[in-house]
């Protein structure tokens, strides 16, 4: 089983999370990894039948949104997490824009990231028991970034949480939803992509040049068993020959 594993972007500590998920393909000793910083190494990603992207502000170019897209066509199993989905633009007034800048990229994933309340603990529920994915899990609570996001296609929504509040820093600032995706699937071609939202980190050093010295490092959802039970499921899901 080859993984093609994009690790990159802004705002996030993207070594922690990548040195955590190449633990996590180490566990199955079938699996052979390449790693990548963006989008552009596209043999890699046509040799590969999984994908997992931990970005934030990194998004393909018309080129590489195609390759992801023959990807899928042909059977790939993408693994989405956390900031894949979102565009970032700092506007002079000081508030967070989410543009909808590359909607090839974000059509494909089937939602655009549009902000997020300040870290503070939430409840997630389960949408579907009976998915791979959710068989046997419980709602469960968890402290982390709740994204909150527009629709851009149909999805199959596994996790869920609920937020009715404000999101001051953004643009998108008022929010009352029932619904707010946390994990959901998407059949694309022959292919398929799994979101997770879970799983902000950042340490000292990964807001600059926004301030120099961030001084309380976090790690989110990656403290929690449960978020490592779903990424193991997510690696098993894109096993090759499943039907």
């Amino acid at each position: 089983m080859k993984v093609h594993l994009v690790a990159a972007g802004k705002y996030h500590d993207i070594d922690f999370a990548r040195l955590e998920l190449l633990k996590l393909l180490a566990e199955r000793p079938e699996i052979r990894a390449s790693v990548a910083s963006d989008y552009a190494d596209l043999a890699s990603l046509a040799a590969a039948d999984m994908l997992i992207t931990y970005t934030c502000d990194l998004v393909p170019d018309e080129t590489q949104t195609e390759a992801l897209e023959a990807f899928l066509d042909r059977g790939g199993r993408w693994l989405a997490l956390h900031g894949t989905n979102s565009i970032l633009r700092f506007a002079d007034d000081g508030v967070i824009d989410t543009p909808e800048e590359r909607p090839r990229f974000t059509n494909l994933l089937g939602t655009r990231f549009a902000g997020h309340p300040p870290i503070a603990p939430f409840k997630v529920h389960v949408t579907r028991g009976d998915h791979e994915m959710t068989q046997g899990l419980r709602d469960f609570r968890v402290e982390d970034e709740l994204y909150l996001t527009h629709r851009t296609a149909d999805i199959d929504v596994l996790l869920h949480t609920a937020f009715t509040g404000t999101c001051d820093e953004f643009r998108d600032a008022a929010w009352d939803e029932a619904q707010v995706p946390v994990l959901y699937e998407r059949n694309v071609g022959q292919g398929a992509i799994l979101y997770l939202t879970l799983g902000h980190c950042r340490g000292h050093y990964d807001l600059q040049p926004i301030t120099a010295f961030w001084p309380h490092p976090q790690r989110c959802a990656w403290n929690y068993p449960v978020f490592y039970e779903l990424l193991r499921r997510g690696i098993a899901w894109a096993r090759p020959g499943r039907t």
